[in-house]
This record gives structure tokens, C-alpha cells and sequence, in this order.
């Protein structure tokens, strides 16, 4: 199938340049191919020839394919299609100071999601050692009375432990990238409430929980953990 790029102003492609334009055509060509990972793509001069566009733009086309890992440069034979890693393309905008405020609060709302969600992950695969582990953490956390108290040192110690018990490693990539940007919304001023201090389940009672509960517990009990979180959401 032949693809052919009409060019149009800034204004007549939404904003589009036209490097914006082939680049979508040439992850559309892509598809339509059907190419796999190893599989070469068409050489430069093809790819012009085909877009009818000038090699130039073809070159920084591909550049950004290359920097967004879908494709790389192989030995004898040119560029070939990769398996991008998306959490290390993601990580490179994950920065909370010039994210807008309407992002950050909706990834610190998405964090929640996911500790709410892998209750079921966590029970399939969770050991003795695990437990074990957890344990040892809590122990090492300052005594609140039952107030939450959010420090963001427990916070990714015990959770990232959770997190490495699912067993799900792009699960656990992402989870890198949430954290410092949930405490930076905490503290940021984004959330409508101030945080409060009242009873809530704490890591040491999720702990008690996974050693003898039920994946439903856990998850009402881990939005019971959230819940001051929730409070100064809504």
C-alpha cells in the first residue's frame, strides 16, 4: 500500500509541522507493514520517495523514532524495528516541576488506583520471606499512635515492596516514576484538604492482612490506608 503525505500549512494540519506529519505517517507505514522486532525498515531515499517528502525530513523523522526507541541502527542492516522501553521514555517527562497541575493530580489519583488494584497480584505470589521482609520494615517506623502520618521514606519502602511482590515488572517500573511525584503533589498545594490525623490501617495492619486475609480484606483495607488521601481529593 502507498502512502502519500499531503502537505498542508500549520493551520490546515492542527498544528502539525510537516517533520510532525511524517512521523505519524511512517509509525502508520510501520503497522501497515506489519514489522517486527529485528525486521529492517525501508532505507532513507525509499521512505522520501514514498512520503514524497525531502530526505532531510525523513532524517529527523526517524531521529525521533530512535530517541522514542522504536527503531535503532544495526550493523549491515540499517535500521530495524526494537522493543521500546516505555517506562524509560515516559520517565524522561516524569519530572513533577514542569508537569501541569491538572497531570500531576491525575497521576497522584492513578498511583492510587494501582495500590487499590493488585490486591489479587500480591496474594498469588506473595512467600514467607516476603512476609518476613515486610515485618521488618514496619518495624523500623516510627510508633504514630494510629494517626496518619505520611513520610514519604515509609511510604516507598513499604509500598515499594508491595509493588516488587506482584511480580509484575512494568508494574514496578511505573511505580518508580509515581512515587516522588506523589510527594510532591502532597506537599505541593495541589489537593483541595489538608491531610488529617485520623485511624486508619496501617502498613503494620496490611502486613497482619496479607499473612492471614483475603485479597478482598486487603483491598478494603488498603483503601482504608488511602483514605486521608482520598479526603483531600474530593
Amino acid at each position: 500500500m502507498k502512502l502519500t503525505l499531503v502537505k498542508k500549512s500549520v493551520e490546515e494540519s492542527n498544528g502539525l509541522s510537516l517533520v510532525d506529519q511524517v512521523e505519524s505517517q511512517l509509525v502508520e507505514l510501520l503497522r501497515q507493514k506489519k514489522l517486527r522486532v529485528g525486521d529492517s525498515i525501508p532505507r532513507e531515499v525509499e521512505l522520501a520517495e514514498l512520503l514524497g517528502v525531502s530526505r532531510t525530513v525523513i532524517r529527523e523523522a526517524l531521529l525521533r523514532l530512535r530517541v522514542m526507541g522504536l527503531i535503532s541502527s544495526r550493523r549491515k542492516k540499517g535500521a530495524v524495528i526494537t522493543r521500546p522501553d516505555i517506562f524509560s521514555i515516559m520517565h524522561r517527562s516524569m519530572n513533577p516541576h514542569i508537569l501541569d497541575q491538572d497531570t500531576l493530580r491525575e497521576l497522584f489519583e492513578l498511583r492510587l488506583m494501582l495500590e487499590i488494584g493488585m490486591a489479587d497480584f500480591i496474594y498469588q505470589r506473595i512467600s514467607a520471606e516476603d512476609i518476613i521482609e515486610l515485618r521488618a520494615i514496619v518495624a523500623m517506623e516510627a510508633d504514630t499512635g494510629g494517626a496518619h502520618v505520611f513520610s514519604i521514606e515509609q511510604e516507598i519502602a513499604f509500598h515499594s515492596k508491595l509493588y516488587e511482590i506482584s511480580g509484575n515488572d512494568s508494574l514496578k517500573k511505573f511505580q518508580k516514576m509515581l512515587l516522588p511525584l506523589f510527594d510532591f503533589v502532597h506537599h505541593s498545594g495541589l489537593l483541595k484538604i489538608p491531610a488529617e490525623a485520623r485511624k486508619f490501617v496501617s502498613h503494620k495492619g496490611l502486613v497482619d492482612i496479607l499473612e492471614n486475609g483475603s485479597p478482598e480484606l486487603f483491598r478494603n483495607a488498603m483503601r482504608n490506608h488511602l483514605e486521608n488521601h482520598f479526603i483531600r481529593l474530593f
